[in-house]
Order: structure tokens, then sequence, then C-alpha cells
């Protein structure tokens, strides 16, 4: 069994760790894809993002938080 002989066996290992790692890496970091909607996204949070945006007036963000607020 010569692959287990000197440091290639140690080598080896640490070569799946790394891909393993790089993987996990990958697969686990969340991505956000813009312009794509958000699942937890909530009817306030897109009005609070449009009145950042300067889409609506101070009076049509009041005016719509308290239509959602009913």
């Amino acid at each position: 069994m010569h692959w287990l002989e000197g440091n290639y066996w140690g080598m080896h290992i640490i070569w799946w760790a790394i891909w393993v790692i790089i993987l996990i890496w990958i697969f686990a970091t969340p991505w956000d894809i813009p312009g794509q909607k958000t699942k937890n996204e909530t009817p306030f949070d897109i009005l609070k993002k449009r009145y950042a945006r300067g889409e609506i007036s101070k009076e049509e963000y009041n005016s719509i938080r308290e239509d959602l607020e009913r």
C-alpha cells in the first residue's frame, strides 16, 4: 500500500477537506439575487423601501401605512 506511505495520505486528506469546505461555503452562503423578491419581505418593508427611494411622498407613505395597519 504505497499510497499510505509518506506525506501522500496526509495531503490527500487535506485536499479533500479543502474541497469540502469550499463546497459547503458555496452552498451555505445566502446569495441575494438582485431584483428578486425575498420571501420574508412584508408590505411594510416594501413601503419603507419605496419611501426611501423617493418613489412616494410622505403623505402617500402615511396614507398607505394607515391602510396597511387596518
